[in-house]
């Protein structure tokens, strides 16, 4: 018997800002996921051109949330002005942060995981 763990992707994609009001509305996205272990949670950054330091609260939240119920989350398609507030707080160093949506899954097939169809 051979088990292989299969990988859900759950996808996030703030618009505009992630302040006060978009940040909110981040934490409310996770807030209706059920963490599970198989899950890697992404937050495509793509759209997002302004962050405040209320917009890294629920960024943080849903990274300990992750972790704590085994699951992986990332960011990608960071664009420069939030890089610079990711920079600046030094969560640049605790995020996983990919230049690309793309990226994450050639990290991932590197892993042996596999992603649910």
């Amino acid at each position: 018997m051979t088990l292989t763990q299969e990988l859900q992707v759950i996808l996030f994609k703030p618009q505009a800002s992630i302040d006060l009001e978009g940040g909110m509305a981040l934490s409310e996205q996770m807030a209706r996921v059920v963490p599970q272990s198989h899950q890697l949670w992404v937050i495509d950054l793509a759209e997002v051109n302004f962050m405040d330091s209320s917009g890294l609260v629920p960024l943080v939240k849903g990274l300990k949330a992750a972790r704590q119920s085994g699951c992986r989350l990332v960011l990608c398609n960071v664009q420069t002005p939030v890089r610079l507030i990711l920079e600046l707080t030094q969560l640049d160093t605790v995020f996983e942060i990919f230049s690309t949506y793309e990226d994450i899954f050639n990290t991932v097939k590197d892993n042996s995981l596999v992603l649910a169809a």
